[in-house]
C-alpha cells in the first residue's frame, strides 16, 4: 500500500511541485507584494518541476496510473509536461519585463500562469473522461483572468470576455458529448471505452459523443471551423498571455487529444475520420488565406496557427496510434516558434511606459512599426527572421524538420490529398511571412511609435528569446536529438 502511495505521489511530481509553487506565492502575495519576488519564486517553482521531469525521464522516479486510474503519466505525459514547463517558464520570464512598469497589481499573474500550467500538466495524463474536463478547467478558467489582466485597455477586456463565452460553449459541448459517451457505454475509462468500441457494442449515441467532443478540442485547438475567436483573442491578449495560449495550452490540448481518440479508440467510431479531413482541410485553407489579408503581426500569428493545427492532426488521420511522436514532436517545435515571436513583440512593446508627455497605448504588433527594424536591432531581427523562416518551414530550422516528416508520413499512409494541402499551404503561408521579413529591412521609418530596450539581450526576456532562437536552429541543422526526444512520447 505505501508503495503504490509513493508510485502515485512521484508519478505526481511535476505536478505537486508546480501546485506548492502555487500556494508559496499566493503566501508570498499576503504577505508582502514585490513583483521581483513572485516572479522569481515562479520561475524557481517552475524550474524545480522541470527538473523532476528529467528525473522522470531518466528513470530515477518511478511513474504510472494514479489515483484509480484517472491520470496516467508515461512518455506522452512526460514529453509534453517538459514541453509545457519549458514554454510556461518562458512566458514568466517575458512577463517580467512586459509587466514592469504596469501601475496595478502584478503578482496574481503568475499565481495565475501557474495554476493554468498545473491544469496543462495534469491535462497530458488525463485517462479517465472526468479528468479529462477538471484539468481542462483548471487550465481554461485561469486564462481568462489573463486574458483580461490589463483590462485597462479594452481589447484586452474584450479578449477575456469573448474567450470566457467561446470557451463555456466549447466546455458544455465536451461535456455534453461525454454524458452521451457515457450513457451509451456506461463507462469514463478511456481503455474500458476501447474495450466496449473493439467489441462493436455502441451504437449511433456514442458516435454523436466522440463528434461533439472532436468538436469541442477543436474549438480550443482553435483549428477551423471553430476558430472564430482566435485573431480577437490574440490581439487583445497581453504579448506574453498571448504567448502562452499558444504554446502551453495548444501542447497540452494536443496531447490531451492524442490519449483520448487513441487510446479510448475513439478514432474507430465511423463518423470521425470524416469530421477531421473536414477540419484538416478548412484549417489549412482558411487559416492561410485568412493569414494574407493581415497587417496585424498578432492576428497573422493567430491565423497562421490555425493552418500549423492543420498539419498536425495530418498525422493523427495518416498513421492513427503510430502518430504520438511525431505529432509531439510538431507541437513542441510549433509551442518554441511561437515563443519566439511572440518574444519579439513583447521586447519591442512598451503598453504602459510613458515617453515625453504622452503614454502610449496598446502593443507592437502591427507591421508598420517593424520597418526597417534590422537597421537598428539586428539581433532581434535576426530572432524573428529565424521565427518566420521555421514557421514557414525552410531548410535549416527546426519547422522544417517537422513539416517534412509529417509530410513523410501523409505519404506513406497514402493521404495524397494531405501531402498536397501542406504543399499548397505552406507555399501560401510562405507569402506572408516573406512579406513581413521584406518589411523588416526596409527604409526605416523617421518617428518610431515602439521600440525595444537598449539593452534587451541582456534582460532575462531577451536572453530567453536568444535561447529558443538556439534551439530552433540547432534542432534544424542537427534533428537527430530533437526525433530522439520525440521517440519518448508514447502511450502506456
Amino acid at each position: 500500500m505505501d508503495h503504490m502511495i509513493f508510485a502515485s505521489v512521484s508519478s505526481l511530481l511535476p505536478a505537486l511541485v508546480v501546485a506548492i509553487t502555487a500556494l508559496v506565492v499566493m503566501i508570498a502575495i499576503a504577505l508582502k507584494r514585490s513583483h521581483f519576488w513572485t516572479a522569481t519564486l515562479s520561475v524557481i517553482g517552475l524550474n524545480a518541476a522541470l527538473l523532476a521531469v528529467v528525473a522522470q525521464a531518466a528513470g530515477l522516479v518511478s511513474i504510472g496510473s494514479t489515483f484509480g486510474e484517472l491520470f496516467v503519466f508515461d512518455g506522452l505525459a512526460i514529453f509534453n509536461t517538459g514541453v509545457i514547463l519549458i514554454a510556461s517558464l518562458a512566458c514568466c520570464t517575458l512577463s517580467y519585463g512586459y509587466f514592469e512598469t504596469l501601475k496595478d497589481n502584478k503578482d496574481e499573474l503568475y499565481l495565475l500562469m501557474l495554476i493554468s500550467t498545473l491544469g496543462a500538466i495534469l491535462m497530458t495524463g488525463a485517462e479517465h473522461l472526468a479528468a479529462f474536463l477538471m484539468s481542462l478547467e483548471l487550465l481554461s478558467v485561469p486564462m481568462y483572468g489573463m486574458l483580461a489582466y490589463t483590462f485597462l485597455r479594452s481589447r484586452s477586456l474584450e479578449s477575456g470576455l469573448k474567450y470566457l463565452i467561446m470557451s463555456a460553449a466549447a466546455s458544455a459541448t465536451l461535456l455534453m458529448g461525454m454524458a452521451l459517451i457515457f450513457a451509451d457505454t456506461g463507462t469514463l475509462l478511456f481503455k474500458d471505452l476501447a474495450k466496449i468500441l473493439l467489441s462493436g457494442q455502441i451504437s449511433s449515441l456514442t458516435v454523436v459523443g466522440v463528434v461533439m467532443m472532436l468538436s469541442a478540442v477543436a474549438f480550443k485547438l482553435s483549428a477551423a471551423p471553430f476558430h472564430a475567436w482566435v485573431s480577437d483573442v490574440y490581439e487583445g491578449a497581453p504579448a506574453p498571455v498571448a504567448a502562452f495560449l499558444a504554446s502551453v495550452s495548444k501542447v497540452a490540448m494536443m496531447a490531451l487529444a492524442l490519449r483520448f481518440f487513441i487510446g479510448s479508440l475513439a478514432m474507430m467510431t465511423p463518423a470521425f475520420d470524416t469530421v477531421l479531413i473536414v477540419v484538416i482541410v478548412l484549417s489549412i485553407v482558411l487559416g492561410n488565406l485568412l493569414a494574407i489579408r493581415q497587417d496585424n503581426l498578432k492576428r497573422m500569428l493567430a491565423y497562421s496557427s490555425i493552418a500549423h493545427i492543420g498539419y498536425a492532426l495530418i498525422a493523427l488521420l495518416s498513421v492513427g496510434a503510430g502518430s504520438i511522436g511525431l505529432v509531439s514532436m510538431y507541437m513542441a517545435v510549433y509551442a518554441l516558434t511561437s515563443i519566439g515571436a511572440f518574444g519579439v513583440i513583447t521586447l519591442m512593446s512598451s503598453p504602459y511606459r510613458e515617453r515625453g508627455h504622452t503614454s502610449i497605448g496598446g502593443e507592437a504588433d502591427d507591421l508598420r512599426f517593424y520597418q526597417g527594424l534590422f537597421w537598428r536591432r539586428p539581433v532581434l531581427t535576426a530572432v524573428l527572421t529565424v521565427m518566420l523562416l521555421s514557421l514557414a518551414g525552410i531548410p535549416l530550422t527546426a519547422g522544417f524538420i517537422t513539416k517534412f516528416t509529417i509530410f513523410l508520413a501523409a505519404v506513406q499512409g497514402l493521404q495524397f490529398w494531405a501531402a498536397g494541402m501542406i504543399i499548397l499551404g505552406s507555399a501560401i503561408g510562405l507569402y506572408y511571412y516573406l512579406r513581413i521579413l521584406v518589411n523588416l529591412y526596409k527604409k526605416p521609418k523617421v518617428n518610431l511609435e515602439f521600440d525595444a530596450h537598449e539593452h534587451w539581450g541582456i534582460k532575462a526576456g531577451g536572453v530567453m528569446v536568444m535561447i529558443v532562437t538556439l534551439l530552433v536552429v540547432v534542432f534544424g541543422i542537427l534533428p537527430e536529438g530533437m526525433m530522439q526526444l520525440a521517440s519518448l512520447a508514447f502511450v502506456r
